[in-house]
C-alpha cells in the first residue's frame, strides 16, 4: 500500500506540479509569440519524455515506459493547452477588442432608458 503511494506522489510532483508547471508556462511562451497550437503539442511530446526521464532519475521509475510516457505526455500536453488557451483569448481580447461589441457597452444604458422614456411618453 505504502508503495502504491509513492507512486501517486512521485506522479503529483513530477507529473503534474513540475511538468504541469513546465509545460504551463511553455504552452503560455508559444502563445505570446504568436506560434501555432500544433507547436506546443509538438514540444510537449519532447517534455513528455523529460518528464520520464526525471521519474527515471529520481524514483526509480522506468525510463521507456510507453505507458508511462503517454501519461506524461498527456498531462503536459493538457497543461499547455490550457496555458496556450487562456493567453491566446488574452491576446485576442486585446488585440481585436473592437469586435468584442457593435456598440461601446457606455452606451447601451442610454438607449435603454430613451426607449423606456418613449413607450411611456405614448
Amino acid at each position: 500500500m505504502l508503495d502504491l503511494l509513492g507512486n501517486y506522489a512521485a506522479f503529483l510532483l513530477v507529473s503534474v506540479a513540475l511538468g504541469g508547471g513546465t509545460a504551463w508556462l511553455a504552452g503560455r511562451a508559444i502563445a505570446q509569440t504568436w506560434r501555432p497550437f500544433w507547436q506546443a503539442m509538438l514540444y510537449m511530446l519532447a517534455l513528455g519524455g523529460a518528464v520520464r526521464f526525471v521519474h527515471f532519475a529520481l524514483f526509480d521509475g522506468v525510463l521507456v515506459d510507453p505507458i508511462g510516457y503517454a501519461r506524461d505526455a498527456f498531462v503536459t500536453m493538457a497543461f499547455a493547452a490550457g496555458g496556450f488557451r487562456v493567453t491566446r483569448r488574452r491576446q485576442m481580447a486585446y488585440q481585436y477588442a473592437f469586435l468584442t461589441t457593435a456598440e461601446p457597452v457606455a452606451a447601451l444604458p442610454q438607449e435603454q432608458s430613451a426607449a423606456q422614456d418613449s413607450t411611456s411618453t405614448a
